[in-house]
């Protein structure tokens, strides 16, 4: 039988950052194939912020974690085996695979995707990544040509898609990212109108440069002192998208609430946050259009793709450091 190594959960990091004891690799046997099931080759992983957050078993949308399960991740495989109608051997699927060589998944719990050169874009611009650019901007950020959008985060894998989107709609952007290399990227190749550099720039006095009290959408990755920042320069009416907090992650803990949060009164603005999985059942139409938009080079997108099974946490740990440069994932060896 096929050894099947596996990446358990082995910590709680909540209140500081991961650490290599946060994860244990063990070796098991790869499962036989049960009814309704698919045996699937993992050949590709997706990582987010929001995992961390799964092992400290914050936020209460997803099922809470055990210590000694498999770490919960999204990949992209091979069908080995199928017991499952809907499946062949050959297919290329999506799902929730986790951090292991095979996975043994029921055929509901997966989707089948084109083996095409857009495939590793399946866990990013077309995945979840994508999907939640698209729904937390047209949804909640709501919006019309003119408008001033200023995106925390704004090259990561979400924030470059949504300075995109919404210079698709008719509006300028204002991207805030983490270095010199990073700014360049927004303003050269993503359209970002502007970039502001949070290590380097005075966030709070660009914004007034940039903004004065002209923000109509800010959608924010980020968090803390950013958020703080944005709401002082809100317009009249602003939609505020809460995605993430990225800037909570290391403490584990939810941070203060922004001090210029009476802003949204005095602005009669509004702030909300989303699961992007609300909006699962758009999915489908919303990824038909962001293929359109890649195919006519009105979305690029960047992929930060790290190799081999033993670098699977440290290619975790790269999203907290600020390492990763575009959609994070690792390819298996």
């Amino acid at each position: 039988m096929t050894d099947n190594r596996q990446w358990l959960i082995n910590g709680r990091p909540k209140g500081r950052g991961l650490v290599d004891d946060d994860f244990k690799k063990v070796v098991t046997e790869v499962p036989e194939c049960a009814e309704g099931h698919v045996l699937v080759k993992n050949e590709i992983l997706g990582f987010d912020p929001a995992q961390k957050g799964w092992m400290e078993n914050i936020g209460g949308y997803v099922a809470p974690t055990e210590i000694g399960e498999v770490m919960r991740g999204s990949g992209i495989g091979t069908v080995i085996e199928s017991r499952h109608p809907g499946y062949s051997a050959g297919d290329k699927v999506m799902g929730m695979l986790r951090w292991q060589d095979y996975a043994h998944v029921p055929g509901g719990e997966l989707h089948k995707i084109p083996d095409d050169d857009l495939l590793a874009a399946n866990l990013g611009a077309l995945g979840t990544t994508g999907m939640t650019a698209y729904f937390g901007l047209l949804k909640h950020g709501r919006p019309q040509p003119g408008d001033t959008v200023v995106v925390s985060g704004a090259a990561g894998a979400t924030g470059s898609m949504v300075g995109q989107i919404a210079k698709i709609a008719g509006c300028r952007t204002i991207g805030i990212a983490g270095g010199e290399e990073k700014c360049k990227w927004l303003t050269d190749e993503v359209g970002y109108d502007v970039a502001i550099d949070y290590k380097n720039d005075d966030v709070r006095a660009k914004l007034k440069e940039h903004c004065a009290q002209s923000i109509n959408v800010f959608y924010d990755n980020v968090g803390g002192k950013i958020l703080n920042d944005a709401l002082a320069h809100i317009a009249m009416h602003a939609r505020v998208a809460i995605c993430g907090g990225i800037s909570r992650y290391e403490q584990g803990d939810m941070p203060a609430g922004p001090e210029n949060y009476f802003n949204l009164i005095f602005k009669r603005a509004s702030m909300s946050g989303f699961i992007v999985s609300d909006y699962a059942s758009e999915f489908p139409e919303a990824q038909k259009r962001m293929r359109q938009w890649i195919k006519e080079g009105r979305i690029t997108f960047k992929e930060d793709i790290q190799e081999g099974f033993d670098n699977i946490p440290a290619t975790l740990k790269r999203l907290f450091a600020g390492q990763n440069f575009g959609k994070q994932m690792l390819r298996l060896d």
